[in-house]
């Protein structure tokens, strides 16, 4: 590879608002030198996760969370379902709501609908992913009633000649969305009513379009996200979808200099609503380092 290489960080990616929102806060408290807790991991993202804990934030799962007493929580952006809110104020418990303003209002919504008793039967539908943090959040406005579909053939699971309320989880794929929209208007009982409601956050949606007109213009693209992040590799996927040479990675580590073909001239550096910009700089320079070595 005697040709410089080109290699650009998307600007579109990183951190979304909610994310950023939350991780502000907890600097914020720990910066005034007390014990702060985090209910789950704070972003989907380990390396970002270990930043925080050197700055003093300890993660707790929920079982943890019932144990203690006088203490201060953050909620991270994915929100918690009514009953964490309840356990806190039992345990004299301060907590720091974290919750993102986009999931927060949809809870609200999701909880009126619940409470709105226009009809008994009626189905309050969730399209999201099972165990998701936000999804759990959402699910408890409704007394653990509602139900999640993860896929849109899992739609077919629905009585369609009772009510449906549909909703979804913030970071969906919207195509997805309107196909199951699409597929209940069809099989809904004529006796039956159908509302949906698109609660998809568009700061996440807008970034699939942009992130495969990003892969598509470089030879290579890497990645950047945690393991555990669902929004990740939807992303992902759409990367590969238009450049089969897209890799996932988790660090600047994972970067493999043999993956570039001898005629690349471009490569893209981009990642998930929970990728930070600083891990993203990081492959930038890794890839510097060994383009210098290889030559």
């Amino acid at each position: 590879m005697k040709h410089p290489i080109h290699i650009e960080i998307d600007r579109g990616s990183g951190f979304c608002f909610g994310v950023t929102r939350a991780i502000n806060k907890a600097e914020e408290e720990l910066e005034k030198g007390e014990t702060l807790y985090c209910l789950g991991d704070i972003v989907h993202n380990g390396k970002e996760c270990d930043r925080l804990r050197k700055l003093g934030l300890i993660t707790i799962d929920h079982d943890a969370f019932h144990r203690l007493h006088d203490a201060k929580v953050l909620l991270r952006a994915h929100g918690e379902p009514p009953q964490t809110y309840a356990d806190a104020g039992a345990n004299r418990i301060d907590i720091i709501d974290a919750t993102c303003p986009v999931v927060l209002h949809l809870q609200e919504r999701i909880k009126k609908e619940y409470d709105l008793k226009d009809s008994p039967d009626k189905q309050i539908v969730i399209f999201g992913k099972n165990g998701h943090a936000e999804v759990m959040g959402l699910v408890g406005q409704t007394e653990g009633k509602a139900i999640v579909i993860e896929k849109t053939e899992e739609v077919k699971k629905l009585d369609f000649n009772k009510d449906i309320r549909l909703y979804s989880q913030t970071t969906k794929p919207l195509d997805e969305f309107r196909a199951i929209v699409e597929y209940i208007r069809q099989h809904i009982s004529p006796q039956a009513t159908f509302r949906y409601y698109d609660t998809i956050c568009r700061q996440v949606a807008n970034r699939m379009p942009h992130i495969r007109e990003f892969a598509s213009r470089h030879d290579v693209v890497f990645f950047v996200c945690g393991k555990k992040s669902s929004n990740g590799r939807v992303l992902f996927n759409e990367c590969r979808s238009v450049n089969p040479r897209s890799y996932l990675i988790d660090t600047a580590a994972e970067i493999d200099i043999r993956r570039l073909p001898e005629d690349c001239v471009s490569v893209g550096i981009c990642g998930a609503t929970s990728t930070p910009k600083w891990l993203m700089e990081e492959c930038k320079i890794r890839i510097e380092e060994l383009l210098g070595s290889h030559e």
